[in-house]
């Protein structure tokens, strides 16, 4: 029992890491968009759109892994 408590709080802190990892790099990726630059094609434009999205949507769903992760180490060590 303690074992699986440690596996899943384990779990929750790692799924929040990489959340707020795809977070940040999605931020670096909507900077690079906003920040005009002469040089800048719709290509790269919608291309960085893209990761942002991409990267922004990776987060939602880690940080919903987390906190189903949390709900359920609640639960456990309640029991």
């Amino acid at each position: 029992m303690e074992k699986t408590l440690k596996d899943l709080m384990g779990k929750m802190v790692d799924f929040k890491r990489f959340a707020i990892v795809l977070l940040a790099v999605g931020v670096f990726f909507y900077l690079g968009v906003i920040i005009p630059t002469p040089d800048k094609t719709e290509i790269n434009t919608a291309v960085m759109m893209m990761m942002t999205s991409a990267c922004l949507g990776g987060s939602i769903f880690f940080f919903a892994k987390a906190k189903k992760l949390k709900h359920k180490l609640n639960e456990l060590s309640n029991k």
